[in-house]
Order: structure tokens, then C-alpha cells, then sequence
């Protein structure tokens, strides 16, 4: 095969052009992290159920979510964990080169078959099913410089306007939440519920029957009266906004009118839904979240897409309010993009000088000092082309400056 090529000198070069073109227009294709990934692909199952202890969550919630987990394709193994602020997580692991994105609607069409067992306060929440990578591409946060806003205003603000806008960012997979909106908190004095005679299933059912939305339905819709020409929908307010209405919650009526209020044995306000977490930036009140990618995505156009949306919405921000990034692994992606390429050009440098050295002439140095960078665009355009139709997850070009192959 050597002889071939040795004596067609420009049918070797013919093809030497087009490695180099199709490899240069290769490089943008791959995917770039600042690891390899050599983690098995993970999806993560979170449930919430307010007010349980562990052992609830675990007997409840969590084993009847791993009996299901059993029967998933691919799957190696998962764990769980639960904590007292009625949160528990599922983490189950595929074995290395399953597509997430199948793997992900299999554990939603599991858990789908055993949503109805699972008790109504976490029905009610609602079970998250998510793709992502481990660890966090970047942090944005919120803060009031001029300590106007509260943390949980900022918080509130954060969850309702920011949240759903950097997840429709392509490469972003899951985004955690460091605050919490804002909700009505009722905190209960169990000494004057006691003295009423009443219980805690006593407040919340009479929350749930008094604050219901209303559909009254229409006024001379059919079948109707003859000569009825007008229809009027209805509207009543079913559903309680104000803190003053929450207080006027009927738990009891005796048959002397004696009425039981809900502010009798409890205190109201609007706070904020969970006190986990307490933020505060350069001393002032803040908000933050993290931002994990999702599987095979490019950090740093994932970087690149988080830091517009947010600059975009940094016009409609209300006075008082300014985002920060206290953290992002994006710009050492770009360092060691840019050191790979700096030694790969020291490199060349280096072997045409030494070989020069050697044989003392341009010509004879020159041909073999070309077929380096050949060598690494051939494996450029097959490390590209694996990715772009195998979607290999280990072609990975990671800070080091090597290539991770397929295994």
C-alpha cells in the first residue's frame, strides 16, 4: 500500500486535502465538555411530600417507586434518599451508552403505573423526572444591591420570571432551585387547637373545602325558557388571595353561632414555601440556582446560550434587582480549548526544528512534519462521524486536550 502511494505523489495529496477539509469542518460537530464522560448516564426522580418524616417518605413513596424501577431496560442499579424536609430522590444508573432520552420515558411510563398508590400530597406536587448531568455548568444568581427586595422577593421573582425561561436554553437539563416562591404559610398553635377541640385534619379539610375553585356555569343556557335570546356566564371567586380572607377559614360552628376561625388557632402570613436555604451575596439578600446540562451537551454553547437569555432578561428586570454569576466552569473550557491548541502548535514547531536538525534538508523535513496534524483530523473526522450518527457519549474533547474513543 506504501508503494502505491510513493508512486502516485499527487493522488496522496488529493486525499491528504480532503482529510484536512473534511477534519477542519469535523471540529465544530464534536461535543466539548470540561470532562470526559465516563459516568454512566443517570435519571433522577424527585417527589415531594410535605410535613412526612423519612420513614413515611420511604414506606410511602420511595419503595414503591423502586419495585417499579426493577423492570427498566438497561438499568444497572439506583439508590435513594430522603431527609426530613419531606423531599426524596431516586437516582437510578443505565449502563454506559444507553440513549437517556429512551431511558428517561421508560421511568415515566413506570412511575405512571404506579401513580395512583402514591398518597394525594404527592400527587398533588407532582413527580419530577429529569436528565442531567452530576455536576453544575454554572450558578446565576439574584441579589438587591441596595437591599430593596427581600430574599424571598427575590426568590418569588426568580421561580415565576426567570426559571422557565432559562429551561427552553438548548443544552440546559436540569436547574435547581436555591429559593422558593412565595405561598401562604399557616402556622398552627397546637396548645389553642387542642383547647377547641380540633385537629390538624380538621384545618386542612376545611382549607381544602373553603378555598376550591367555583364553576358556576351560565345563565339561560339551554335547553331554555322560549324567547330566551341572552346567555350570561357566571364568575365567583372560589379560590382565597389575601391573607384576611385565609383568617375568616370557618373550622367549627356551634348551634349558639359560635364560630371557630382559622386566625383563632393559627398564625397567617404570606412567606416563603420552603426556609432551606438562606443566600446572602457580598452581605446582600439574595437568590441563586444551578444549572446542570443535559446529557452530551455542549458546555460551552450551553454557556454562551444562559448568559443571553439572561442579559435579555436583565432589561426587564425591576429597579433594585441585578443577576450575577458567582460561578461558571465554561471559561476553563475555553482555556484548555485554547492550551490544546497553543501546544499542538509549539508541537509542530518543535518536530520540524528537531527533524531539520537531522536531515538538512526543507523538503525531506517538510513531508514527514505534515502528516501529524493529518493523523489527528483523520481522527477528528471519525471521532466526529461516530458522534454525528452513533451518538457515542464518549467522544469527548475534554481539558486535557485528548480524545476519549469509544469503548
Amino acid at each position: 500500500m506504501s508503494q502505491f502511494f510513493i508512486r502516485r505523489p499527487i493522488f496522496a495529496w488529493v486525499i491528504a486535502l480532503f482529510i484536512i477539509l473534511f477534519g477542519v469542518l469535523s471540529i465544530p460537530k464534536l461535543p466539548i465538555a470540561r470532562f470526559p464522560s465516563v459516568a454512566p448516564p443517570q435519571i433522577s426522580i424527585t417527589a415531594m411530600y410535605p410535613g412526612a418524616t423519612p420513614k413515611t417518605l420511604n414506606d410511602s413513596v420511595v419503595t414503591l417507586i423502586e419495585r417499579e424501577m426493577s423492570g427498566v431496560k438497561n438499568l444497572l442499579y439506583y439508590s435513594s434518599s430522603s431527609d426530613t424536609s419531606g423531599s426524596a430522590t431516586v437516582t437510578a444508573t443505565f449502563k454506559p451508552g444507553t440513549d437517556v432520552e429512551l431511558a428517561q420515558v421508560d421511568v415515566q411510563n413506570k412511575i405512571k403505573a404506579i401513580e395512583s398508590r402514591l398518597p394525594q400530597p404527592v400527587r398533588q406536587q407532582g413527580l419530577m423526572v429529569d436528565a442531567a448531568s452530576s455536576g453544575f455548568l454554572m450558578i446565576i444568581g439574584l441579589n438587591s444591591p441596595n437591599h430593596q427586595y427581600s430574599e424571598i422577593d427575590l426568590s418569588d421573582y426568580m421561580t415565576r420570571h426567570v426559571i422557565e425561561e432559562i429551561k427552553r436554553v438548548d443544552g440546559v437539563g436540569k436547574i435547581q432551585n436555591f429559593g422558593a416562591e412565595k405561598a401562604m404559610r399557616i402556622w398552627v398553635d397546637p396548645n389553642r387547637l387542642v383547647s377547641y377541640g380540633l385537629s390538624i385534619k380538621d384545618v386542612n379539610t376545611a382549607i381544602q373545602n373553603q378555598n376550591l375553585p367555583i364553576s358556576p356555569g351560565r345563565i339561560g343556557d339551554t335547553p331554555a325558557l322560549k324567547g330566551q335570546q341572552i346567555t350570561i356566564p357566571l364568575t365567583a371567586q372560589g379560590q382565597l388571595e389575601t391573607v384576611e380572607q385565609f383568617k375568616k377559614i370557618s373550622l367549627r360552628s356551634n348551634k349558639n353561632g359560635a364560630t371557630v376561625l382559622l386566625s383563632d388557632v393559627a398564625h397567617i402570613e404570606v412567606g416563603a414555601q420552603s426556609y432551606s436555604f438562606a443566600i446572602l451575596e457580598n452581605g446582600n439578600p439574595s437568590t441563586a440556582i444551578a444549572i446542570q446540562m443535559s446529557p452530551n451537551a455542549n458546555a460551552v454553547k450551553t454557556a454562551e446560550g444562559v448568559k443571553a437569555k439572561i442579559n435579555q432578561l436583565s432589561t426587564s428586570l425591576p429597579d433594585g434587582m441585578k443577576f450575577s454569576i458567582p460561578y461558571d466552569t465554561a471559561p476553563f473550557v475555553k482555556v484548555s480549548i485554547q492550551k490544546v491548541i497553543t501546544t499542538l502548535i509549539e508541537a509542530m514547531v518543535l518536530v520540524f526544528i528537531v527533524m531539520f536538525i537531522f536531515l538538512h534538508n526543507v523538503r525531506y523535513t517538510l513531508i514527514p512534519a505534515i502528516v501529524a496534524p493529518i493523523a489527528l483530523l483523520r481522527n477528528v473526522l471519525c471521532n466526529a462521524t461516530c458522534w454525528l450518527f452513533y451518538q457515542c457519549p464518549n467522544h469527548v474533547w475534554y481539558g486535557a486536550g485528548d480524545w476519549d474513543h469509544c469503548r
